[in-house]
Formats: structure tokens, sequence, C-alpha cells
């Protein structure tokens, strides 16, 4: 286990909880990393959304990295945080921690860089409201 680096409490938002179920599981017995990364997408989604004021849609993962195994009952959080924002697009860390009957807190299990870019109802990109972009610039400060 990573945990040299690992701060002691999760990173941004909490936008995502769900539980690992046993249909989540490889032959291992582990839970499918694909299954994480579609609950990562799914919190940067909800999170971009309220954030951009409207819809959103990913275009890039720019980097996964696995620090430790989910067990089938483990509580998942998924947390995000807008780290850059463009005209059209936001790019999101987001970090998943575990609480499971074995840890007495929680554990970092993945993290990963996503970026999104908000939508028209049609499809097409659309700005990022100008007052939304000031409002995290002034947070950030």
């Amino acid at each position: 286990m990573h945990t040299e680096f690992q701060p002691a409490n999760p990173q941004g938002h909490l936008s995502l909880q769900t539980i690992a179920m046993p249909a989540d599981t490889n032959w291992s017995g582990n839970v499918f990393g694909g299954w994480l990364v579609s609950q990562m997408d799914l919190a940067g989604a909800i999170h971009c959304e309220r954030f951009s004021q409207g819809r959103c849609a990913t275009i890039s993962i720019h980097e996964m990295t696995f620090l430790v195994p989910v067990q089938v009952g483990d509580v998942i959080s998924c947390y995000t945080d807008v780290v850059k924002i463009g005209n059209t697009s936001m790019q999101v860390h987001i970090e998943v921690w575990s609480m499971s009957t074995q840890h007495t807190t929680p554990v970092k299990v993945t993290e990963g860089m996503f970026t999104f870019v908000a939508l028209e109802c049609d499809g097409q990109k659309r700005k990022i409201p100008e007052a939304v972009k000031q409002a995290h610039l002034a947070q950030q400060a």
C-alpha cells in the first residue's frame, strides 16, 4: 500500500458514493478497475455539470493511478476538484476513497485527472459562464 504519499483526508468535493457489489468483481474477487473508472466518470460529470451550469461530457482521462484493490462491500466515495478551466473545458482531479469493515479510516484507492467539455443540448461545445470562472478564481485565491 502506498501510504507514504497518501494525504490523511480526501481532497475535493464529495460527488458520488456507492458500494462495491459482487457483480463488480473480476476473476480474482477484486473490483474491476473499469468499474472504478466508471464511478469516477459519473462523479466528475456530476461535479462539472453543477460547476458549469449545464450538460458536460468526458473528453479525456489524462492519468489513472490504482493504489490498492477494492473489495466487495467497500463503500466507495468519489471526491472531485476542478483544477483548471478553459473556455469550454474543465480539468478535474478525482480521488476515490474506500471505507470497509477492515479499515478504521478511509483509504485512497485510486486517483486520476479527467477533462470534461461543456455542451449545448445539441451536443455542440458551449462556453463556461464567465461568472463561474471568476468565482472559481476568487475561491482559489
